[in-house]
């Protein structure tokens, strides 16, 4: 089969298009036809050796990337009962889905419903499910709640900002060009903002007369980190879930007490998704959701697997408006 592998941990240069086995599904795994993949800052991540020394994300180069995808069952393991040859499935956070073959552990598996097309099943899987669980159970917003979403024009910022409106909070949106903004805006977003142009942090102040955000959903690190400490209103949450700028360094405790005593949290998605029921409960929520219409998952670019290093500098130089998938 056709897989993108990493030979070395590195810049996207280390991606090639190689020949590899197709593997054979053990125990409780099934072999998955793949034919989207989701493009995912975790890859670049990945590639990078950030995760190199991670529990969660075991991984050792070389590898074939890839932590999202969608297709169809080609064949079940010993010990699968939830779903058999043919059925059309989606996951997330099993290493292997830029490839033609991808054997992954049942449990991760969610049907995807025949109203709706696997390209939205892979895009949805990780950066639904994490705009999900940030939304619901992280911090689970409700009507008076008012919250900052950072990166409002990316692919989980999209449907951050609608889960958030579909919950009845007041959003606040920050994005890096008037062009993604005015994205954000047509998201739901009640008030969009150009961070690299605007103080985001006394527009916040301003337009809330004051009383801040409820929580900051900020996935671009280091070039905001900073600024989303203030935007919060005493015993506020910062929810720190990517790091698109650059990591954040070592932040001394007294920090979050001279912030207004706010909780600071870095999560893992894998430990909102931890079995079968939770994932499928996320997936099948926001699939429920898209067939009603009253959630859309913006594709912004669906790259050929041979395109892999174009798809990663695409999302590394903060260009997207959207999703981005390979066509496997």
């Amino acid at each position: 089969m056709r897989a993108i592998q990493a030979a070395t941990y590195g810049d996207s240069s280390v991606l090639s298009l190689n020949d590899a086995p197709v593997p054979e599904p053990g125990d409780d795994e099934a072999l998955v036809k793949l034919e989207y993949a989701g493009i995912n800052f975790i890859d670049v991540y990945m590639r990078e050796g950030r995760y190199k020394e991670s529990r969660t994300y075991i991984n050792s180069p070389p590898f074939t990337i890839g932590m999202e995808g969608s297709g169809t069952i080609a064949k079940t393991g010993p010990g699968v009962s939830h779903i058999k040859e043919g059925d059309r499935v989606a996951y997330c956070l099993s290493l292997g889905s830029y490839a033609e073959y991808a054997a992954v552990p049942a449990w991760r598996l969610v049907k995807v419903p025949d109203d709706v097309d696997l390209q939205i099943g892979a895009a949805l899987m990780l950066q639904g499910c994490t705009a999900h669980y940030l939304s619901h159970s992280l911090f689970p917003l409700e009507e008076g709640h008012t919250c900052l979403i950072h990166a409002a024009a990316g692919g989980v910022g999209q449907t951050l900002v609608q889960l958030a409106k579909l919950r009845g909070a007041y959003v606040i949106a920050t994005a890096g060009t008037d062009e993604k903004a005015e994205i954000a805006r047509a998201c739901g977003a009640d008030f969009a903002i150009n961070y690299n142009e605007t103080d985001f942090a006394q527009v916040v102040e301003d337009i809330t007369d004051g009383r801040k955000a409820d929580v900051v959903y900020d996935s671009v690190g280091a070039a905001t980190y900073e600024r989303s400490m203030k935007c919060l209103k005493k015993r506020g949450t910062l929810a720190l879930f990517g790091a698109a700028s650059g990591r954040v360094p070592p932040i001394d405790p007294i920090e979050l007490a001279e912030s207004g005593s706010i909780v600071l949290t870095r999560p893992h998605p894998a430990d909102s998704m931890q079995n079968f029921s939770e994932i499928n409960n996320r997936a099948q929520d926001l699939f429920g959701h898209i067939a009603a219409g009253r959630l859309k998952a913006v594709i912004d670019t669906v790259f050929p697997i041979q395109d892999a290093k174009t798809a990663h500098d695409t999302i590394e130089g903060r260009l997207t408006k959207g999703k981005l998938l390979l066509e496997i």
